[in-house]
Formats: structure tokens, sequence, C-alpha cells
């Protein structure tokens, strides 16, 4: 009933018109959540708050049927004549040109399947109750932090743009008291969003342009979510290798770790076979940042990213255009 709904908002707009909505989107954290901000913005309040209602209605659905509504909705995606598809394409072929074209239609198609999936995580992580959300993950590395953490150590969970950042954001405040960094985005609604259902279920909602208060956090000894591996052409950005290609990456990790003497340690959230859950790895500790090297430390960062990316391809948000460098877009 809900995919028949949705197939009947999208025939509300012509196909070319919906596929111009979506390629205007900034993309503050996937796709799928970019596209909900960019209509909703466009919409009637009536359609906002429908669009609201489905997602609270989603979270109460068991997670088997979640999955396969949220596969079907980006199986519809991927029908569509969008923009970027070619952006995936593109990525792929810089990432992974010794894949065959079928091979990189093959994850394009999966990678839209699970965006559509982030879409339902999306409702889970914004109104489900912790102890629903904590019953679908399993963690890895969690003695860890808190060892850390009781000695009174700032934490950085360096996380990165895979279709699960939503819900992993989301198991990571339901764990510990986090405080999660965001995107500001340029549709405002977009960032409203975010501040007020993100911000309900953290410790606290921190700009990614907002240093001040990241420093504040981490010197109280407090835990911040951070995933800064978008393109950037900001203060303090650099070219950085991803996948053996310069792009334009915030290299502010670094610096925080150095102001604050705070631990970073990795965070990744891999979406499990079936309708099994998550698997939430936090850490290694990465001891040699701050190095003094601010471009070596981030290469490490982009290091451990090349790894999950080829253990999970389909998971990356290749819709995304993330080798833009400093002064060239390659993408025009």
């Amino acid at each position: 009933m809900l995919l028949r709904r949705l197939r009947l908002l999208l025939s509300l707009q012509s196909r070319q018109q919906s596929a111009a909505l979506l390629s205007k989107s900034a993309l503050p954290a996937s796709s799928a959540l970019a596209a909900v901000g960019v209509a909703a913005s466009a919409a009637p309040s009536v359609l906002r708050r429908a669009a609201l209602l489905l997602l609270r209605r989603l979270a109460r659905w068991d997670y088997p049927k979640l999955l396969r509504f949220g596969a079907k909705v980006g199986e519809l995606a991927y029908r569509l004549p969008l923009p970027q598809k070619a952006v995936v394409d593109r990525n792929l072929r810089w990432c992974f040109p010794e894949w065959s074209q079928e091979q990189r239609d093959r994850v394009a198609k999966e990678h839209f399947r699970d965006s559509g999936i982030t879409l339902c995580e999306t409702a889970l992580a914004w109104f489900a109750d912790r102890d629903r959300l904590l019953s679908l993950a399993e963690f890895e590395g969690l003695e860890e932090l808190d060892r850390h953490h009781a000695a009174g150590r700032g934490v950085i969970l360096l996380a990165a743009h895979f279709t699960t950042l939503e819900i992993g954001a989301r198991l990571a405040t339901a764990i510990r008291e986090v405080h999660a960094v965001y995107k500001p985005s340029k549709n405002l609604l977009m960032t409203a969003f975010f501040r007020r259902y993100r911000g309900a279920v953290s410790a606290g909602m921190i700009a990614s342009d907002d240093i001040r208060s990241m420093v504040r956090v981490l010197k109280r000894g407090g835990i911040v979510w951070y995933a800064p591996d978008q393109a950037f052409r900001g203060k303090g950005a650099e070219e950085v290798p991803f996948f053996g290609r310069p792009v334009a990456t915030n290299t502010a990790t670094s610096r925080l770790a150095e102001l604050t003497g705070a631990i970073v340690m990795a965070y990744f959230v891999e979406r499990l076979p079936g309708s099994t859950g998550y698997r939430v790895r936090i850490g290694p500790v990465l001891e040699s940042i701050p190095s003094g090297d601010s471009i070596a430390d981030t290469r490490l960062y982009h290091e451990l990213i090349e790894a999950e990316i080829r253990r999970l391809p389909s998971q990356y948000l290749w819709l995304h255009k993330r080798f833009k460098r400093l002064s060239i877009d390659p993408y025009v």
C-alpha cells in the first residue's frame, strides 16, 4: 500500500521534474534523505506533514518488512532517469578501473537499493525506541572506547558516508552520550529536520563549521561523532589522495586532536545480509593522529575508508561527487 502511495506521489510530477528536483540536492548525509528534503521544501505543508507521518509509521514496521520496502523504493529510483546515475558510474570507474561495465552496473543497482533502505533506516533512527535499535546491532570495540573515555580523554568517533550513516549516528548516540556533527544544508528544511530529530536523540548537535563547539566538548572529555569525508573546499581544505586521485578534503580531524588531546577512533557500521541488523566496529585507535602532518593523518583516514569500501562496495555513498578538487570539478 505504501509503495503504491509513493508511486502516486512521484506521478504528481513528470519524471523529468523529479529528476531535476533530485539533482539539486545538497546531499548532506545521504541521497535518500536529501531527496526527501528537496521534495518536502517544494511541497505544500500538508505533504511535509505527510512525509513525517510516513516516517513515523515506517518506524513501527517489523524490521524485515521495513528493509523490503526500502529496497523497493531504491529499485524504483534506479529506474528513473536521474543524473546521479552518471555520477555513480563515474565514481565507480575511477575507484575500480579493473571492473567491467557489468560489474559497475550491478553495484550501482545495489547502491540505489541500499539508498532506499537508508530512507527507511532514517525512520528507525529518528522514531524507534532505543531498546529496539540496540536489539538490531552488535558492537565491537566498545570496551576500548569506554576505557579511553573513563580516563577523561575526549574521543572523536571518525565515521564516513556509507548508506548506513544515519542509523550509524543513531546507534552511537544510543550506546553513549555522544555529540553528533552535521553538515548544514542549503535546504533549510533539511537542516531543521536534522537538528530536530537527530538532536532529540543525541547529547547535542554541532554544525560541521563550528570548530569551537567541537573543541569545547572534546576538552571536557566528551565524545564527538564526526564524518568529514565529503568533498570540501572551505578553509583549511587540502588535496589528499583517495583511491589514488587527489580530492578536496577537510583535514580538521588532525587539528582537533592536536588542540584537545582527544583520542581518534574509527567508527564503521555495516548493514548485515538479510535482515540480521548491523555490525558496529569502533576502532582501531588511530594512535598516529595527530602526527603534525594533517595531510598524512587524513591519508590514513582515507586508507581505512578505502578498505571498508572494498569490503562493502554497494554501501558507500557513490551518489556524492567525492572527486572534486580544490579548483577543478571533474564532473562538469
